[in-house]
């Protein structure tokens, strides 16, 4: 089935109506009308959507800058902080080394003591040794009399 001329002419002269048939029975300029106030609402809305929208990067700019600030905040308390950490750690490290210090000379009074002690075991070994010497000439002598004695005396 083939489209004619007419049925071509007829269908282009009576698609708007039919267009106007299919829009809920409203005639064209009614419609037309209802189109634009749609479209004013449309716009309307979309210029209200970018001005939210416009608010909220404001307010997602001043969040940010709340963040930035809190930051710099604890980024000043942790310098603080650590400022304090190594204050404490110098003074530790102040006494530690005063202590060690201290431990030091206790080593040489130590020491000291152990060369004084040393001096007095050297002294009273020279004694014994003079001790035995003598101890032994001693003996040698007064054996060597007793065996005098008896020669003489048992002859």
């Amino acid at each position: 089935m083939t489209l004619t001329q007419e049925d071509i002419d007829f269908i282009k002269a009576n698609m708007a109506d039919w267009l106007a048939e299919q829009s809920l029975g409203k005639p064209p300029a009614v419609y037309e009308i209802e189109l634009r106030e749609r479209m004013v609402r449309v716009e309307e809305e979309l210029k209200h959507q970018r001005e939210l929208m416009l608010q909220g990067f404001a307010q997602m700019d001043k969040r940010f800058e709340l963040a930035e600030k809190r930051h710099d905040e604890l980024r000043e308390d942790m310098l603080a902080r650590f400022e304090q950490a190594d204050k404490r750690h110098e003074a530790l490290r102040e006494d530690m080394l005063a202590r060690f210090e201290q431990v030091d000379k206790r080593f040489e009074q130590v020491d000291k003591r152990f060369e004084s002690v040393q001096q007095d075991i050297r002294e009273l070994q020279r004694r014994m040794d003079r001790f035995m010497v003598w101890s032994f000439g001693t003996t040698l002598g007064v054996g060597g009399l007793v065996v005098t004695l008896v020669k003489f005396w048992n002859p």
